[in-house]
This record gives structure tokens, C-alpha cells and sequence, in this order.
């Protein structure tokens, strides 16, 4: 079994392999040296997977990478494969987020609050208007670290159906494929807002979603963390267990739907782990309650963990991973119980990613 770990930082990517069960692994990179990166992706539903990579230039501007043999070698289009249209006067900033549909989609999440998408398995990539369009998208501002769709969450078994969330704007779901939108933030609150509970406007951070019950959300908010039933038409808080209810990502188990993950951080004007303490928490029924998993992992712990800087593979048992803004990233092939490092001293990573091929 071969599990790669795809790395996005601040200055490159850099791909973890490990031929061993997860036990130990070697480290390559930087891969596009000195670019930002925001996202990246494997898409498994082809004969191999293609690793997707979002990158940032200062000289050059935003871009897309991909791979098709696991980062030995890379293409890039000789055309910008996504560009807003020239009647929005809008310029991409950088992409945040790949996400994958029906047999040949892709979705890509963007700065500014955007989603396009692709039907050609990611070399050209059409504007969602819809969504573009929505009367509230002049409403919708900007989070510290800018104004993104991060997530997008196809519905498994209906291709009409997706679900974003941006920051700031709140959760949006189509049921018609995208040619319209609806908020969907009933009970999320919206931190220092004069309406606590406004139809849109949240500052959501993250959302996560399980194939296999997917009417159920987790939602981390800034400041508040989130179930939802309903296909995400209401949300009710599962912050109680937590040591706080601000921090970045959330991720669900590929195979249990009742588990998930979330690194708690202190508050959004002190963005550090609860008492210097490296922790993932992990809840395995839904949010009712949680267990911090520290085994292996350091203290006096005094950085982050943002939004894609966490994630699962799909093995038995599954494996989890989180990168720091210290450049650390950690692995656990026992689903949090233990951890060990991979590698240390990489720039600020931005997200992580991993296959099992």
C-alpha cells in the first residue's frame, strides 16, 4: 500500500510517500518552489489518481497544476483554465478548493466568492453563474485571510445538488445544478454581527460532509462549531466539550459517519491551542461529546492548524493528518489515537491532502 500526502505551503508543495503502512515516509520538494498553495486535490475516479494543485505566484499570478503520476511530473495549461469572463471586471485571485462530482467535474472554489466548473476533468472550467449572480454576492465580504469559497460539497448521489460555504457570505446549497442558490444558516451565529442570526453573513471556516449520511453537516464557524440533520437547512451547536469554539478545520471519518475532527484554538484574537497544547479533538457521536488525541504530539504547542490543513485517507483504519503554520505536519494511521511526525520545518502549510493508490 502507497499513501501520499500532498503538502501545500506557503512557498511550494511537498509530497510525503510512505510504502510501509503509513509507518514511516519519505519527503520530496518543494514542487512549484516559492508559489502559494491554497489547494490541492486527488481525483480517484480514473484508472490512477491526478493530483490537483492550486498555486499562487507573485510574478505570475494565480494558476493550476496537475499531476497524473503522483508528482513526478507536472502540466500546466498554456491557457488560464480559470478566469472570470470579462463582463465581471473581476480578476481570480487564487483557488481555495477542488472538489469532485459526476464522472468528469470538477469544482473549483475561488477568491474572489466564486465557483467554477469543469466538465473535462479539470483542463477548461466555465464561471457558475447562479451563484456569481446572487443578489447577496455584493453583501458578501471578506475574512481575514480573504474572500473565498473554501468549501464545496457535491451531493454523492445527486449532481444537482452542491453545497458551498465562503468567508464570509455563510453556507449556500443548489438543488438545481447551480443555476440558483439559497442561504442555509438558520442557527449559526454570527460572531459581533448587530443580528446574531442574520440570513447570510456568517464567517464560516469550514464544513464537512459524509457520503454516506449526507443530509449531516459539520460546520466550524468563527467562533461556534456546528451539527446539521437536515441537509444543512438547520444547524445546532456541538461546541459543549470542546476547550473553545474557534479553530479552523473539520473533517469526518471516510467510513464512520458518527466521527470527526476539529483542532480547537483559543479565539480569533488569540490563535493559539488551549493552554499550548497540541490536540486533536475527536468526537465519535456526532458532536455529543469529544476525546483530545495527544499521544505523540508535542507540548508547548503555540501555533495553528487552518481550515485545509487537516485531513483523512480512506484506508482501514483510516489515517489522519494535520499540518501547522510552524511547519510541522503529523500522521496518525490509527484514526487519532497515536501520532508521529513527518516532517518538520516546512514554510506555513496551507493544506493537506492524501491517497492511498
Amino acid at each position: 500500500m502507497t499513501t501520499v500526502l500532498a503538502i501545500g505551503t506557503k512557498k511550494g508543495l511537498f509530497l510525503a510517500t510512505s510504502e510501509d503502512g503509513r509507518v514511516s515516509w519519505s519527503v520530496t520538494g518543494p514542487h512549484h518552489p516559492m508559489n502559494d498553495v491554497y489547494a490541492v486535490a486527488f481525483d480517484t475516479r480514473g484508472a490512477t489518481p491526478r493530483l490537483f494543485a492550486g498555486i499562487t505566484s507573485e510574478h505570475y499570478g494565480p494558476g493550476l497544476a496537475f499531476s497524473d503520476d503522483l508528482g513526478a511530473t507536472w502540466q500546466e495549461p498554456d491557457h488560464a483554465p480559470i478566469a472570470f469572463p470579462a463582463d465581471t471586471d473581476t480578476a481570480l485571485a487564487r483557488v481555495w478548493q477542488f472538489a469532485f462530482g459526476p464522472t468528469g467535474v470538477v469544482y473549483a472554489g475561488v477568491e474572489p466568492s466564486a465557483v467554477f466548473r469543469s466538465v473535462d476533468g479539470g483542463e477548461t472550467f466555465e464561471l457558475v453563474r447562479g451563484l456569481w449572480d446572487h443578489p447577496h454576492r455584493p453583501e458578501w465580504g471578506a475574512g481575514f485571510g480573504g474572500q473565498a469559497v473554501h468549501t464545496i460539497l457535491p451531493h454523492p448521489t445527486d449532481e444537482a445538488r452542491v453545497t458551498v460555504a465562503m468567508s464570509t457570505g455563510g453556507v449556500y446549497a443548489t438543488r438545481d445544478g447551480g443555476d440558483s442558490w439559497e442561504p442555509r444558516n438558520v442557527g449559526i451565529q454570527a460572531y459581533r454581527n448587530p443580528d446574531p442570526y442574520p440570513e447570510f453573513g456568517q464567517c464560516v471556516h469550514k464544513v464537512a460532509q459524509h457520503p454516506d449520511q449526507p443530509e449531516r453537516f459539520f460546520l466550524q464557524n468563527h467562533h461556534g462549531v456546528y451539527r446539521s440533520d437536515d441537509g444543512a437547512a438547520t444547524w445546532q451547536s456541538i461546541a459543549d466539550g470542546l476547550p473553545a469554539d474557534f479553530g479552523f478545520p473539520m473533517v469526518a471519518h471516510p467510513h464512520r459517519p458518527d466521527v470527526i475532527y476539529n483542532f480547537p484554538l483559543v479565539a480569533d484574537a488569540q490563535r493559539f491551542a488551549p493552554d499550548g497544547r497540541c490536540a486533536v479533538y475527536r468526537s465519535e457521536d456526532a458532536g455529543k461529546s469529544w476525546d483530545a488525541m495527544t499521544s505523540g504530539l508535542p507540548e508547548g504547542f503555540w501555533s495553528g492548524v487552518l481550515r485545509d490543513a487537516m485531513c483523512a485517507d480512506d484506508a482501514d483504519p483510516a489515517g489522519v493528518y494535520f499540518g501547522t503554520r510552524s511547519g510541522s505536519v503529523f500522521a496518525s494511521r490509527d484514526e487519532g489515537e497515536h501520532w508521529q511526525q513527518v516532517v518538520e520545518q516546512l514554510p506555513d502549510v496551507l493544506c493537506v491532502r492524501a491517497v492511498v493508490a
